[in-house]
């Protein structure tokens, strides 16, 4: 089968990870990969395989995602049976590709808890199958934009960076106490963690501003890992509430399991989330969570939080920051839940067969 998966830049967020993996994966399968961005660069175009066909539509970084320079044109000459528009750019261009691909199945896909611009909304319409990657995603397609019912697929997020076993174990590697070292951590200190790129929905100021409110005379960190635009603000944020020795930013890892495994709790404030990457990786690896409740949390597992209630999330986080017996026990129940509802064997397979189920239809 030719696979061409439509991004708008490889930048190092969750859905480009997807895109990265999925294409990886089905070019090992033996299909025919296409990775088209309308962006070139970002941190995880290093990470595509040899065996997947890497394309870039802009000559050089303009910064638009929108722009996608001869489109039209690289389609037509990688002649893909099934196109899988990923990026939210990308998914407003899916309706185009579709009418000018008759003969190809384009997917769209709903991976966002933000609100939709109207050329997404029109490639609803028109491409032959979306993907959403929780229930609550594909209910919202139903009820706020009108996508028929018919056309929707819930396929979950793959673990793009899966545990050795589900199950936390008690004796932390010497890899993680050194981690937990560099940034001054001791044995009993509580790590709080959030693995996220550092953009307005992720919300990393609400997480510096509720640590402003746990006492500073515990031993607890926060750890926020990641990079992108709000890095700097968040840093002169961490500064300013006189923070620096309880809040850590520890920049970009490209493969985050070791924070998994040197941290304690998981948090996440997300103002938007279609189904968070980093909840579902971080209960794989035993860490308990408190979160927002935005779209998608439910399904992950999460202790769910009225979004902006600072202090229900503290009373939520408490018995896990300052109780261990507790913690173990939360710990427990969020490994127990991702590995009932998110396997290690991904969700390639899924894809691909409706890949299949969508050709042949459509033939």
């Amino acid at each position: 089968m030719r696979i061409l998966i439509f991004q708008d830049i490889l930048r190092s967020g969750g859905t480009e990870r997807q895109s990265v993996l999925l294409a990886n994966e089905l070019a090992e399968a033996g299909h025919t990969v296409t990775l088209l961005t309308i962006r070139p660069g970002g941190k995880l175009r290093d990470t595509v395989a040899r065996n997947v066909n890497l394309r870039t539509l802009q000559p050089f970084d303009t910064g638009l995602d929108w722009f996608a320079p001869g489109l039209a044109v690289s389609i037509e000459e990688e002649a893909p049976s099934v196109v899988l528009c990923m990026g939210r750019m990308a998914n407003c261009y899916a309706g185009r590709i579709q009418r000018r691909n008759p003969d190809a199945v384009v997917v769209s896909t709903m991976r966002t808890g933000k609100p939709l611009p109207l050329l997404f909304r029109q490639s609803l319409q028109v491409t032959r199958h979306v993907v959403a990657n929780s229930l609550e995603a594909a209910q919202i397609l139903k009820d706020q934009y009108a996508a028929p019912p018919e056309k929707i697929t819930v396929i979950h997020n793959a673990l793009v960076f899966p545990p050795e076993n589900f199950k936390r174990t008690a004796k932390r590697s010497d890899e993680a106490l050194a981690l937990r070292r560099k940034f001054g951590a001791g044995a009993a200190t509580a790590v709080l963690l959030n693995v996220a790129m550092f953009r307005p929905e992720k919300n990393h100021r609400e997480l510096v501003e509720i640590a402003t409110r746990l006492p500073r005379g515990a031993d607890w960190q926060l750890w926020l890992a990641g990079d992108g635009p709000t890095h700097t603000a968040c840093a002169h944020l961490i500064a300013e509430r006189n923070l620096e020795a309880k809040v850590k930013l520890t920049g970009f890892f490209p493969d985050p399991r070791l924070l998994y495994r040197a941290a304690d709790i998981a948090v996440m404030a997300s103002s938007s989330e279609s189904l968070s990457n980093f909840l579902i990786e971080a209960h794989a690896h035993g860490l308990p969570s408190v979160a927002y409740a935005v779209t998608g949390g439910a399904e992950c597992g999460a202790a769910l939080v009225e979004p902006g209630d600072r202090h229900q999330f503290i009373d939520t986080l408490s018995p896990l920051l300052f109780n261990e017996t507790r913690r173990a026990a939360a710990a427990a129940e969020a490994v127990e839940h991702v590995a009932r509802f998110f396997p290690k064997g991904g969700s390639t397979g899924i894809y691909l067969n409706l890949f299949k189920q969508l050709t042949e239809k459509n033939e």
